[in-house]
Protein backbone atom coordinates (compact mmCIF):
# COMPACT_ATOMS: atom_id res chain seq x y z
CA UNK A 1 0.00 0.00 0.00
CA UNK A 2 3.15 1.98 0.55
CA UNK A 3 4.83 1.54 -2.72
CA UNK A 4 1.32 2.01 -4.32
CA UNK A 5 0.68 5.77 -2.83
CA UNK A 6 4.59 6.70 -3.10
CA UNK A 7 5.18 7.18 -6.63
CA UNK A 8 1.40 8.83 -6.89
CA UNK A 9 2.44 11.30 -4.12
CA UNK A 10 5.90 12.05 -6.28
CA UNK A 11 4.05 12.19 -9.89
CA UNK A 12 1.47 14.65 -8.52
CA UNK A 13 3.95 16.74 -6.49
CA UNK A 14 6.72 18.16 -9.35
CA UNK A 15 3.35 18.73 -11.45
CA UNK A 16 2.32 21.39 -9.49
CA UNK A 17 5.66 23.40 -8.69
CA UNK A 18 6.68 23.60 -12.46
CA UNK A 19 2.53 25.67 -12.64
CA UNK A 20 3.41 27.48 -9.91
CA UNK A 21 6.89 28.86 -11.35
CA UNK A 22 5.32 29.40 -14.67
CA UNK A 23 2.73 31.81 -13.17
CA UNK A 24 5.41 33.69 -11.51
CA UNK A 25 7.41 33.92 -14.33
CA UNK A 26 4.42 35.36 -15.92
CA UNK A 27 3.76 37.93 -13.04
CA UNK A 28 7.07 39.27 -13.16
CA UNK A 29 7.15 39.34 -16.75
CA UNK A 30 3.82 41.25 -17.11
CA UNK A 31 5.03 43.53 -14.08
CA UNK A 32 8.28 44.69 -15.76
CA UNK A 33 6.55 45.01 -19.14
CA UNK A 34 4.18 47.29 -17.61
CA UNK A 35 7.22 49.18 -15.57
CA UNK A 36 9.08 49.59 -18.99
CA UNK A 37 5.75 50.69 -20.73
CA UNK A 38 5.16 53.44 -17.99
CA UNK A 39 9.23 55.06 -18.43
CA UNK A 40 8.74 56.77 -21.64
CA UNK A 41 4.87 58.50 -20.80
CA UNK A 42 6.63 59.36 -17.14
CA UNK A 43 9.70 61.00 -19.34
CA UNK A 44 6.96 62.83 -21.96
CA UNK A 45 5.22 64.23 -19.30
CA UNK A 46 8.85 65.43 -17.52
CA UNK A 47 9.82 66.73 -20.90
CA UNK A 48 6.22 68.92 -21.30
CA UNK A 49 6.87 70.14 -17.63
CA UNK A 50 10.13 71.51 -18.39
CA UNK A 51 9.18 73.01 -22.08
CA UNK A 52 6.16 74.48 -20.17
CA UNK A 53 8.06 76.20 -17.31
CA UNK A 54 10.92 77.39 -19.93
CA UNK A 55 9.17 80.45 -21.34
CA UNK A 56 9.18 79.77 -24.91
CA UNK A 57 5.37 78.96 -24.92
CA UNK A 58 2.84 80.81 -23.34
CA UNK A 59 0.00 79.30 -21.09
CA UNK A 60 -2.13 79.90 -23.71
CA UNK A 61 -0.24 77.90 -26.45
CA UNK A 62 1.27 75.18 -24.16
CA UNK A 63 -0.32 74.21 -20.44
CA UNK A 64 1.74 72.82 -17.78
CA UNK A 65 0.51 69.24 -16.85
CA UNK A 66 -1.03 70.17 -13.75
CA UNK A 67 -3.74 72.84 -15.33
CA UNK A 68 -4.71 70.09 -17.31
CA UNK A 69 -5.17 67.91 -14.62
CA UNK A 70 -7.34 71.27 -13.04
CA UNK A 71 -8.74 71.09 -16.43
CA UNK A 72 -9.91 67.61 -15.68
CA UNK A 73 -11.42 68.31 -12.12
CA UNK A 74 -13.11 71.16 -13.88
CA UNK A 75 -15.05 69.23 -15.63
CA UNK A 76 -15.40 66.36 -13.81
CA UNK A 77 -16.99 68.51 -10.96
CA UNK A 78 -19.92 69.84 -13.36
CA UNK A 79 -20.47 65.82 -14.47
CA UNK A 80 -19.23 66.55 -17.79
CA UNK A 81 -16.33 64.78 -18.79
CA UNK A 82 -18.25 61.06 -17.73
CA UNK A 83 -20.97 62.21 -20.30
CA UNK A 84 -18.57 62.78 -22.72
CA UNK A 85 -16.48 59.56 -21.86
CA UNK A 86 -19.31 57.35 -21.89
CA UNK A 87 -20.65 58.97 -25.21
CA UNK A 88 -17.35 58.64 -27.38
CA UNK A 89 -16.66 54.52 -26.00
CA UNK A 90 -20.26 53.78 -27.02
CA UNK A 91 -19.60 55.13 -30.67
CA UNK A 92 -16.82 53.12 -31.12
CA UNK A 93 -18.01 50.04 -29.49
CA UNK A 94 -21.03 50.23 -31.75
CA UNK A 95 -19.34 51.35 -34.61
CA UNK A 96 -16.22 48.90 -34.04
CA UNK A 97 -18.36 45.81 -33.68
CA UNK A 98 -20.67 46.96 -37.06
CA UNK A 99 -16.99 47.38 -38.59
CA UNK A 100 -15.22 44.55 -38.01
CA UNK A 101 -18.18 42.58 -38.56
CA UNK A 102 -18.42 43.24 -42.28
CA UNK A 103 -14.67 43.26 -42.50
CA UNK A 104 -14.93 39.53 -41.20
CA UNK A 105 -18.04 38.41 -43.53
CA UNK A 106 -16.77 41.00 -46.39
CA UNK A 107 -12.53 39.48 -45.80
CA UNK A 108 -13.88 36.04 -45.65
CA UNK A 109 -15.77 35.84 -48.85
CA UNK A 110 -12.93 37.96 -50.89
CA UNK A 111 -10.19 35.33 -49.16
CA UNK A 112 -12.26 32.25 -49.52
CA UNK A 113 -13.42 33.33 -53.19
CA UNK A 114 -10.89 34.18 -56.34
CA UNK A 115 -14.29 35.21 -58.25
CA UNK A 116 -15.46 37.36 -55.47
CA UNK A 117 -11.79 38.66 -55.28
CA UNK A 118 -11.63 39.84 -58.74
CA UNK A 119 -15.08 41.38 -58.76
CA UNK A 120 -15.19 43.10 -54.90
CA UNK A 121 -11.33 43.44 -53.89
CA UNK A 122 -10.60 46.67 -56.82
CA UNK A 123 -13.34 48.42 -55.71
CA UNK A 124 -13.04 47.91 -51.93
CA UNK A 125 -9.39 49.29 -52.21
CA UNK A 126 -10.16 52.18 -53.89
CA UNK A 127 -13.26 52.89 -51.92
CA UNK A 128 -10.23 52.47 -48.83
CA UNK A 129 -8.37 55.91 -49.78
CA UNK A 130 -11.19 58.37 -49.17
CA UNK A 131 -10.22 60.05 -46.32
CA UNK A 132 -12.41 59.86 -43.16
CA UNK A 133 -13.47 63.27 -43.30
CA UNK A 134 -14.71 63.14 -46.82
CA UNK A 135 -17.11 61.29 -45.66
CA UNK A 136 -18.91 63.58 -43.35
CA UNK A 137 -21.34 65.54 -45.59
CA UNK A 138 -22.12 62.42 -47.59
CA UNK A 139 -23.04 60.56 -43.96
CA UNK A 140 -24.63 64.09 -43.08
CA UNK A 141 -26.71 63.59 -46.15
CA UNK A 142 -27.87 60.27 -46.40
CA UNK A 143 -28.65 59.58 -41.89
CA UNK A 144 -28.97 63.22 -40.97
CA UNK A 145 -27.23 64.18 -37.96
CA UNK A 146 -28.56 61.82 -35.17
CA UNK A 147 -26.57 59.17 -33.67
CA UNK A 148 -26.43 56.66 -36.74
CA UNK A 149 -23.76 59.33 -39.04
CA UNK A 150 -21.09 59.11 -36.29
CA UNK A 151 -21.43 55.42 -35.83
CA UNK A 152 -21.46 55.08 -39.33
CA UNK A 153 -18.19 56.75 -39.66
CA UNK A 154 -16.45 55.10 -37.40
CA UNK A 155 -17.67 51.84 -39.07
CA UNK A 156 -16.02 52.94 -42.20
CA UNK A 157 -12.62 53.04 -39.97
CA UNK A 158 -12.65 49.66 -38.81
CA UNK A 159 -13.97 47.84 -41.87
CA UNK A 160 -11.14 48.02 -43.88
CA UNK A 161 -7.96 47.23 -41.31
CA UNK A 162 -10.38 43.67 -40.32
CA UNK A 163 -11.14 43.47 -44.07
CA UNK A 164 -7.49 43.70 -45.81
CA UNK A 165 -6.13 41.40 -42.61
CA UNK A 166 -8.84 38.54 -42.89
CA UNK A 167 -8.65 38.93 -47.21
CA UNK A 168 -5.48 38.17 -46.92
CA UNK A 169 -4.69 35.68 -43.89
CA UNK A 170 -7.15 33.17 -45.92
CA UNK A 171 -5.73 33.64 -49.54
CA UNK A 172 -2.37 32.18 -48.18
CA UNK A 173 -3.62 29.54 -45.67
CA UNK A 174 -1.56 26.68 -46.63
CA UNK A 175 -3.11 24.78 -48.99
CA UNK A 176 -1.57 21.43 -47.98
CA UNK A 177 -3.10 21.97 -44.97
CA UNK A 178 -6.56 22.58 -46.29
CA UNK A 179 -6.23 19.20 -47.87
CA UNK A 180 -5.54 17.56 -44.43
CA UNK A 181 -8.59 19.09 -43.30
CA UNK A 182 -10.58 17.54 -46.03
CA UNK A 183 -8.64 14.07 -46.08
CA UNK A 184 -10.27 14.33 -42.71
CA UNK A 185 -14.01 15.22 -43.74
CA UNK A 186 -14.46 18.88 -43.15
CA UNK A 187 -15.76 21.21 -45.99
CA UNK A 188 -17.94 23.89 -45.65
CA UNK A 189 -18.44 25.90 -43.03
CA UNK A 190 -16.55 23.31 -40.68
CA UNK A 191 -13.47 23.46 -42.77
CA UNK A 192 -13.46 27.11 -42.25
CA UNK A 193 -14.42 26.52 -38.62
CA UNK A 194 -11.90 23.77 -37.69
CA UNK A 195 -9.01 24.46 -39.74
CA UNK A 196 -9.30 27.40 -41.99
CA UNK A 197 -10.09 30.13 -38.78
CA UNK A 198 -7.36 28.66 -36.21
CA UNK A 199 -4.73 28.94 -38.76
CA UNK A 200 -5.43 32.70 -39.13
CA UNK A 201 -6.10 33.44 -35.86
CA UNK A 202 -2.89 35.27 -35.21
CA UNK A 203 -3.35 37.64 -38.19
CA UNK A 204 -6.79 37.74 -37.99
CA UNK A 205 -6.71 39.27 -34.43
CA UNK A 206 -4.28 41.42 -34.96
CA UNK A 207 -6.36 42.88 -37.61
CA UNK A 208 -9.14 43.30 -35.16
CA UNK A 209 -6.85 45.70 -32.89
CA UNK A 210 -6.00 47.57 -36.03
CA UNK A 211 -9.73 48.07 -36.39
CA UNK A 212 -10.31 49.41 -33.17
CA UNK A 213 -7.16 51.88 -33.34
CA UNK A 214 -8.73 52.91 -36.58
CA UNK A 215 -12.17 53.15 -34.99
CA UNK A 216 -10.31 55.46 -32.45
CA UNK A 217 -8.76 57.75 -35.35
CA UNK A 218 -12.12 58.05 -37.32
CA UNK A 219 -13.79 59.06 -34.04
CA UNK A 220 -13.09 62.71 -33.80
CA UNK A 221 -13.86 62.72 -37.54
CA UNK A 222 -17.42 61.41 -36.49
CA UNK A 223 -18.17 63.89 -33.58
CA UNK A 224 -17.65 67.05 -36.50
CA UNK A 225 -20.86 65.86 -37.37
CA UNK A 226 -23.48 67.84 -35.97
CA UNK A 227 -21.94 66.51 -32.11
CA UNK A 228 -22.73 68.54 -28.94
CA UNK A 229 -21.18 65.87 -26.70
CA UNK A 230 -18.25 63.48 -26.66
CA UNK A 231 -14.33 63.53 -26.87
CA UNK A 232 -13.92 64.68 -30.36
CA UNK A 233 -16.65 67.12 -29.67
CA UNK A 234 -14.45 68.62 -26.69
CA UNK A 235 -11.27 68.82 -28.56
CA UNK A 236 -12.89 70.96 -31.27
CA UNK A 237 -14.49 73.28 -28.72
CA UNK A 238 -11.74 73.57 -26.90
CA UNK A 239 -9.95 74.69 -29.54
CA UNK A 240 -12.91 77.24 -30.31
CA UNK A 241 -12.73 78.34 -26.94
CA UNK A 242 -9.30 79.21 -26.79
CA UNK A 243 -8.95 76.53 -23.76
CA UNK A 244 -5.60 74.92 -24.67
CA UNK A 245 -6.14 72.91 -21.39
CA UNK A 246 -9.00 71.34 -22.32
CA UNK A 247 -7.60 70.64 -25.62
CA UNK A 248 -4.95 68.70 -24.51
CA UNK A 249 -7.24 66.95 -21.66
CA UNK A 250 -9.01 65.86 -25.00
CA UNK A 251 -6.15 64.46 -25.96
CA UNK A 252 -4.66 63.06 -23.52
CA UNK A 253 -8.06 60.90 -22.80
CA UNK A 254 -8.53 59.94 -26.52
CA UNK A 255 -4.86 58.23 -25.92
CA UNK A 256 -5.65 56.45 -22.49
CA UNK A 257 -9.02 55.01 -24.13
CA UNK A 258 -7.56 54.04 -27.30
CA UNK A 259 -4.75 51.92 -25.23
CA UNK A 260 -7.23 50.45 -22.44
CA UNK A 261 -9.78 49.26 -25.32
CA UNK A 262 -6.83 47.74 -26.92
CA UNK A 263 -5.58 46.43 -23.45
CA UNK A 264 -8.73 44.79 -23.37
CA UNK A 265 -8.64 43.31 -26.52
CA UNK A 266 -5.11 41.95 -26.34
CA UNK A 267 -6.37 39.81 -23.29
CA UNK A 268 -9.13 38.50 -25.43
CA UNK A 269 -6.43 38.08 -27.85
CA UNK A 270 -3.95 35.77 -26.28
CA UNK A 271 -6.71 33.81 -24.62
CA UNK A 272 -7.89 32.78 -28.29
CA UNK A 273 -4.36 32.03 -28.85
CA UNK A 274 -3.89 29.80 -25.90
CA UNK A 275 -6.93 27.65 -27.03
CA UNK A 276 -6.17 26.86 -30.93
CA UNK A 277 -2.17 26.56 -30.82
Amino acid sequence: MTVTETPGAQRTEPAARPSGRVRGARRRRLLAGLGAGLVLPVLLVIGWHLLAASGRFSPAQLPAPLDVVAALGELAGRGELWQHIAISVQRVVLGFAAGAGAGLVLGGIVGLSARARSFLAPTIQAVRAVPSLAWVPLLLLWLGIGETPKITLVAIGAFFPVYTTIAAALEHVDSRLVEVGRAYGRSGLRLFLQVQLPAIAPPALSGLRLGLAQGWLFLVAAELIASSIGLGFLLIDSQNTGRTDILLLAIVLLALLGKLTDAVLGVAERALLRRWT
